[in-house]
């Protein structure tokens, strides 16, 4: 999990003006001592807004009833080691064997420890925590932490969204080469397959994610071998989804690797709802297109709605195929055009009709060098198949190749040349390469631009519900997004398959607590009637306050404790006197809406 990402944050200066707190706080922190007095500083950051997120989700109780009992000589219950590892990803990100270090540098009574205890997370001691949470990963476990995530966020399961990512490993992994079973639960292999992190020299895992519309708060996570395909894990996760929202009749919206036949009769047999992308192999993507192509006429679309910018210029406009089809299994088939998508569309294959004209270039400079290796017509034939294929412009780009002899005329025999030497003709060839853009291939391509079909068994949707739902599913995106950047996920360093378990779980817990931040506090703004906070440089406003922005926010938070003698344990000094950094009034607006009290945040 150590990569150069991961380096911590030096903690901001903190604000001169301190407010005194009457019950001073047990810290190790840092210290100063001078004249008989002695000041402890402690880091306070946002902390506390994520433990009242902790508290209020209860994951310290879920983890011991479901953790095995810990052994009596355990010094640190492993709940409190792994909320600890949690905090840290949430905040810092620090390498496992930095942890220890970084909770060092605050209140212990943050992380509901003592003072001793600090100094005793280590990283082998967290790893075996993990290990130990590995043994309670699975459906029971997240179901009851997200059962009671949903009862008190008050969080909505109409509508989910199902995507899955890769999380690349360095190493050879050699005791997690196929799958197995590690302390009576199954394991999946970390092995090469199709690498969505464009890394196929790395060996991975693939990790599924569930969210829901409702804040994109995740819902459900499991991982799979390297090697599996997506279309695999869709029944499975869907019958747990069933299981957590107590009803079948979700709408489920997925991408088109749950288009498989097996998939969709399963979910609409058990009465559920699915929207996703119907898959270029199907015939009636072949029939639909062969139409634009020969009688673009015929096709009636019709508006569905505009899409504009902040400024309220309109940037996508979006259209529906007047006539609705039927799959040959018997659901739904909407196609729609964007122009935006047209423009992309356009764009994109005009890049690659250039970049290949450029490689033809210089494959004719190659063939027309004195040194030329392309003497045989099989391997010019083979070069610009390739060079086509590579940039898939072969409908596009018409190559003729001819062939040029190049005559010279060498010496019969050796020797000094005279009048009388004899010469004999010598002929080689050259392949000389010309080529065209065929305009009407071109014309027949852009009849299909902008274009896109959903699938949906869902006969009382609109065809505007269907799309605005589809139009959610980039939300899981981002959730994927903010593990491999924000959390410094991928790739990870881990070797114990268990461990290695055991993090992707707490990685899951912490896109949970850092959704739900947001989720709550914009909800508050809406209640509140404020459309943005002055959360940016120079106090320009944010609309969308995230996670990431509130934590950095609060980092210059501290507790400082004064005593008046130089005694290593200020807690237990009758007369010290603890202060607090002021809270900035953007600072004081958060905690309000985050429900809160400012008066005695950090103490």
């Amino acid at each position: 999990m150590a990569t150069a990402k991961n380096a911590r944050k030096s903690p901001k200066a903190s604000r001169c003006r301190l407010r005194e707190s009457a019950t001073p706080p047990a810290a190790p922190g840092r210290s100063a001592k001078a004249d008989g007095v002695a000041l402890h500083s402690y880091q306070i950051g946002a902390l506390p807004i994520i433990n009242h997120l902790l508290q209020r989700m209860q994951l310290e109780r879920l983890l011991q009833e479901h953790l095995p009992p810990d052994d009596p000589r355990c010094e640190i219950p492993t709940s409190q080691a792994v909320l600890v590892l949690i905090r840290n990803l949430l905040i810092s990100r620090e390498p496992v064997y930095g942890v220890g270090e970084w909770a060092g540098l605050f209140a212990p009574d943050l992380f509901d420890l003592q003072r001793k205890q600090i100094a005793m997370l280590q990283d082998d001691r967290l790893g075996r925590s993990l290990t130990r949470l590995f043994t309670i990963v699975g459906p029971e476990f997240l179901l009851a932490v997200v059962r009671h995530v949903v009862d008190e966020f008050q969080v909505t399961l109409d509508e989910l969204h199902n995507d899955s990512t890769t999380v690349s490993f360095y190493g050879a992994y050699s005791d997690a080469r196929a799958e197995g079973v590690r302390l009576g639960r199954a394991t999946p292999a970390i092995t090469w397959g199709h690498s969505k992190a464009k890394r196929p020299d790395l060996k991975q895992l693939l990790y599924t994610l569930t969210i829901t519309d409702d804040g994109g708060v995740p819902l459900y996570f499991t991982t799979h071998s390297g090697n599996v395909v997506d279309d695999q894990t869709h029944i499975a996760t869907w019958d747990l989804l069933r299981e957590l929202v107590g009803r079948s009749d979700f709408l489920y919206v997925a991408d088109c690797k749950l288009a498989s036949e097996s998939n969709l009769t399963h979910i609409a047999r058990c009465r559920g709802r699915f929207i996703t992308v119907m898959p270029r192999t199907y015939g009636e993507d072949k029939r639909f297109r062969r139409q634009l192509e020969m009688a673009p006429d015929r096709v009636r679309w019709q508006h569905v709605y505009d899409v504009e910018d902040d400024a309220g210029e309109r940037i996508d406009r979006l259209s529906v195929c007047a006539d609705e089809s039927i799959s040959a299994t018997g659901f739904r088939v909407l196609w729609y055009r964007s122009t935006r998508k047209t423009e992309q569309d356009q764009a994109t294959r005009s890049d690659r009709i250039q970049r290949a004209l450029n490689a033809l270039v210089q494959l004719r400079d190659r063939m027309l060098s004195p040194r030329t290796r392309f003497r045989d017509r099989g391997k010019v034939d083979q070069a610009v198949e390739e060079l086509l294929s590579k940039y898939d412009v072969a409908s596009f780009v018409r190559v003729n190749i001819t062939e040029v002899e190049e005559v010279s005329y060498r010496q019969a025999q050796r020797g000094r040349p005279a009048k009388n030497t004899r010469y004999r003709k010598v002929s080689r060839y050259r392949y000389h390469l010309t080529w065209e853009v065929d305009a009407a291939a071109l014309e027949i391509a852009e009849r299909q631009d902008g274009i896109f079909p959903l699938l949906t068994n869902d006969r009382q949707l609109s065809a505007e519900e269907v799309l605005r739902a589809y139009k959610r599913q980039p939300v899981i995106e981002k959730r994927f997004s903010q593990l491999k950047t924000d959390f410094a996920l991928n790739p990870m360093h881990l070797k114990d398959i268990a461990r290695i378990q055991g993090m992707l779980a707490a990685y899951f817990f912490v896109l949970v607590i850092q959704t739900l931040l947001e989720r709550e506090l914009r909800q508050a703004m809406a209640r509140e009637g404020l459309e943005s906070l002055p959360l940016y440089p120079e106090g320009r406003p944010c609309t969308r306050p995230t996670a990431q922005r509130v934590i950095e926010i609060f980092e210059p938070i501290q507790r400082h404790v004064l005593t008046a003698t130089q005694s290593d344990e200020p807690e237990l000094e009758h007369d010290a006197r603890v202060m607090v950094t002021e809270l900035t009034p953007v600072q004081r607006r958060i905690v309000e809406l985050l429900g809160l009290s400012p008066d005695i945040y950090g103490r």
